[in-house]
């Protein structure tokens, strides 16, 4: 990559986003049938609005909106967080696995910030 942003599919952090939903996947794939429209879905939700946020505010007019999808995904971000110490604290999820998640989270949250930060008029 050049370092130009052609598309928000060009952004790190929507890659790292990315990824995390595809990971979330991954670690609800075999909990109990019984959580998957509560806990499972939830967690699989708070995932993919991150990445979709950054996209759609990436879309936008205007850096305002663009700034308001981001604190979006933000918060999206945070839920999640919430929604795996949950998952851990009931057993549906390691320790190790929610440390692992946690660590995306953290680097992600990072990079909206300053992203945000980024957009803020001078």
């Amino acid at each position: 990559m050049t370092g130009k942003i052609n598309s928000y599919k060009d952004l790190i952090v929507w890659q790292q986003a990315m990824g995390l939903a595809v990971a979330t996947y991954s670690l609800t794939k075999a909990w109990p049938k019984e959580e998957l429209y509560g806990l499972t879905s939830q967690i699989r939700r708070s995932a993919t609005s991150i990445a979709s946020n950054i996209a759609e505010g990436y879309g936008r007019d205007n850096t305002g909106s663009y700034q308001q999808f981001l604190r979006i995904a933000q918060g999206s971000l945070k839920e999640l967080e919430t929604q795996l110490q949950i998952a851990e604290r009931i057993g549906l999820a390691t320790r190790d696995e929610v440390r692992h998640m946690l660590s995306a989270t953290e680097a992600i949250g990072k990079m909206l910030r300053q992203l945000i930060i980024k957009l803020a008029p001078e």
